[in-house]
């Protein structure tokens, strides 16, 4: 039984470079998708309703490659020949040559429907009608359509001539065969095209929605301010920005609004649970980075506030490693490097001080650590490499180890920025509830692991797909610390996928050896 439905018509060829292409909607994702296609060599017809649309679309087309030009990166000839091949579609009985339509118009689904009805009448009965949108149905698009087997998602990203994912997105109705032709259309268009079948939010928005989510919570409970969060998923987690910039930059309207619709679509699922930390910034209209604030002030001259770290701790002469540090085992090394006395022995997996012990978090607090070992307890946070990584969070409930914490992880040659105690801390909760998300979308069949992984590095720029990040962290580790933040919440918003639970027991594995 095939993951997805378009893999057993891999071998389906692209269309045709000399194929008409239309896109309606002329604004900036519709004319950078022309644009897209216009590179591959297809005559492109763009239409909008408003004629004016149609004039700032190509003009933000010809800007764009007058500055490829200038950077060296087109020839004139080249930008002549790409502007050549979009022609303007005042009238949308002009694009009926069209083999392939894609709507980049409002996200309502009347509106589009009414819409592919109109293109309908016009177009042939083979022609390929795709959708652009980011969250509606694909199946309840397609069927209020004739022939809805011809009804495909292709939902590329902003700026689309820019960032290389598209998903291809097949509803209920769609046939295999036009899923397939698209995904080919796309990578010829120099995409990266991964399938996935029509659920809400889709790959990345849907599994994307714990990075937001889990960031939200920690400010709301005080584990830290905004920046200092940013920080920790940045230097510790690797991502590209943090999840509060990042709202900031997309907007907090745009955002708030794809997790309300996710929410809904899901039932009110307490996976996708808005946050009212969220909803206050909109209601106030402090959007991000458009209307000049939101987590933070971009009002010229005005500095972003710094991360909080904490002040220079004792230096340990000697460390005690007892058992395996699991994907921190690297530690004892670093700290070898750094002419630290470490000596090894079994144990539960900690880093022996004289204040106290140091483990990395398992979805516990450090008071939980702290009363179940019969010690003071110091927790650190998952990095996506601790030899490079410039910062570490940490967390404590004695003063004390807390401090030795600082100190231990300073002399490595890291900032340190000390959380409140939350379970799972910073990065190690946001990973195993994105591999967490992603591992249901797996076994719901939705799309395959490999496609999962894919969408989230080149959709969102994530440092590592969440399924071979949660391979190497080890599946039964991440289980344990959803597990733990879910007894310890009581939600069930913090739930065990229960493909991840098998898997984990089992000994197994997303990618590679025991797949």
């Amino acid at each position: 039984m095939p993951i997805h439905p378009a893999a057993s018509s891999s071998n389906v060829p692209a269309l045709a470079s000399a194929t008409p292409v239309a896109v309606i909607g002329a604004g900036t994702m519709g004319s950078g998708i022309a644009l897209v296609a216009a590179r591959a060599g297809h005559p492109v017809l763009l239409h909008d309703a408003a004629p004016e649309a149609i004039r700032r679309g190509l003009d933000s087309v010809a800007r764009l490659l007058d500055g490829q030009v200038k950077r060296g990166r087109l020839t004139a000839a080249e930008r002549d020949a790409q502007l050549s091949r979009i022609s303007p579609a005042s009238d949308l009985d002009a694009i009926a040559p069209a083999g392939l339509v894609v709507e980049a118009i409002v996200e309502d689904l009347d509106v589009k429907a009414g819409l592919f009805g109109r293109i309908a009448a016009l177009v042939g009965a083979e022609t390929i009608l795709a959708t652009n949108t980011s969250s509606l149905s694909v199946t309840a698009l397609a069927a209020r359509l004739p022939h809805p087997g011809r009804v495909v998602g292709m939902h590329f990203f902003n700026p689309a001539p820019a960032l290389p994912l598209v998903e291809v997105v097949s509803g209920a109705l769609t046939r295999p065969e036009i899923a397939a032709a698209v995904a080919a259309t796309a990578r010829a268009w120099g995409k990266v095209a991964v399938h996935c079948r029509s659920t809400p939010g889709f790959i990345v928005n849907r599994v994307a929605r714990p990075f937001y989510g889990e960031a939200l919570r920690l400010l709301g409970e005080g584990a830290a301010d905004a920046a200092t969060l940013d920080a920790v998923l940045r230097e510790t987690g690797g991502f590209r920005m943090g999840a509060f910039e990042l709202m900031d930059l997309i907007g907090h309207d745009v955002n708030f609004a794809v997790t309300r619709s996710v929410y809904d679509a899901f039932f009110q699922d307490p996976r996708y649970r808005p946050s009212l930390v969220q909803k206050e910034l909109v209601d106030a209209g402090l959007l991000g980075r458009k209307s000049g604030r939101g987590f933070f002030d971009y009002a010229k001259g005005t500095e972003k506030p710094a991360p909080a770290e904490a002040p220079p701790g004792p230096r340990p002469a000697r460390i005690a490693v007892a058992g395996d540090l699991g994907p921190a085992s690297v530690l004892a090394d670093l700290a070898r490097g750094a002419g630290i006395a470490v000596d090894t022995g079994p144990g539960p997996g900690v880093i022996r001080l004289e204040a106290g012990i140091v483990a990395l978090t398992d979805g516990r607090m450090a008071a939980e650590w702290a009363a179940a070992e019969g010690m003071p307890a110091a927790l650190f946070d998952l990095a996506l490499d601790y030899a490079a990584a410039p910062r570490m969070a940490v967390a404590g409930s004695d003063p004390a180890v807390r401090v030795a914490a600082a100190g231990l992880f300073q002399a490595l040659g890291k900032a340190v920025s000390v959380l409140d105690d939350p379970p799972g801390l910073a990065v190690m909760r946001t990973v195993a509830m994105l591999a967490n998300e992603a591992a249901d979308a797996v076994q719901q069949r939705i799309a395959s692991a490999a496609d999962i992984d894919v969408s989230m590095v080149k959709g969102v720029n994530y440092p590592r797909g969440p399924l071979a990040w949660a391979d190497d962290i080890g599946l039964h580790r991440l289980a344990t610390v959803i597990a733990n933040l879910g007894r310890f919440y009581g939600e069930d918003r913090y739930r065990v996928a229960p493909l991840l639970r098998r898997m984990a027991l089992a000994g197994r594995r997303f990618h590679g050896e025991g797949a």
